[in-house]
């Protein structure tokens, strides 16, 4: 008899019949977490990547879009928006957060997403975009179509956090955040990302 195997959620899980209009997201790290936990490449578990520092909890569902890589075409998408000092990818799946209204209690589900926008965010010399998106039929952010129609405060506070996280007090950030770009960009971005993970991974 043929044992199951718990899919990759990296290689294992598809984007989504209907990515990037509505994608599939494995959260990683959820608003009550103190700890930054990230998926392994090789074993596909989540690992404990750091504490998170002093007070940079994060204020939404965090993961990633599976079967994308941010690499070539990534890294163009930002040059050809503005970002001339940006010389790669990260090497990494698109990172996606999710606004929910609802008390998620931990990661290492799935869920679908609808994107409404982004950051197009250069850490050090590396795009490193970050996808913003709503909880498909939440009630309280679910009709919202585009990072234009939300409450400034809810924007900020996503921009307060990715440019804190990795900083001590009186360190130099290495991370800036050039746009904030409207959900037709976001699809952009999360094709080309799927670009990325086929001409790496599927050849």
């Amino acid at each position: 008899m043929i044992p199951n195997y718990k899919a990759h959620p990296w290689h294992g899980i598809s984007a989504g019949e209907n990515a990037p209009e509505v994608v599939t997201v494995f959260v990683e790290i959820v608003p009550s977490d103190t700890i930054k936990y990230e998926v392994d490449k090789e074993s596909g578990y989540l690992i404990v990547d750091r504490p998170q520092k002093f007070s940079n909890i994060i204020p939404a569902l965090y993961g990633f879009v599976p079967r994308t890589y941010c690499d070539e075409e990534v890294k163009d998408l930002a040059v050809a928006h503005g970002a001339s000092d940006v010389e790669i990818g990260d090497h990494d799946p698109l990172d996606i957060c999710v606004l929910c209204s609802h008390h998620i209690t931990s990661g290492n589900i799935l869920l679908q997403a609808i994107p409404i926008g982004g950051f197009k965010m250069i850490d050090d010399g590396e795009a490193d975009d970050k996808i913003v998106s709503v909880l498909v039929g939440d009630h309280a952010f679910g009709h919202y179509k585009d990072i234009s129609e939300l409450p400034k405060a809810e924007i900020n506070r996503l921009l307060h956090y990715f440019l804190t996280y990795k900083n001590l007090p009186g360190e130099v950030a290495k991370c800036r955040i050039d746009e904030v770009y409207g959900a037709e960009h976001a699809k952009e971005v999360i094709k080309a990302s799927q670009n990325d993970y086929a001409n790496n991974f599927l050849k």
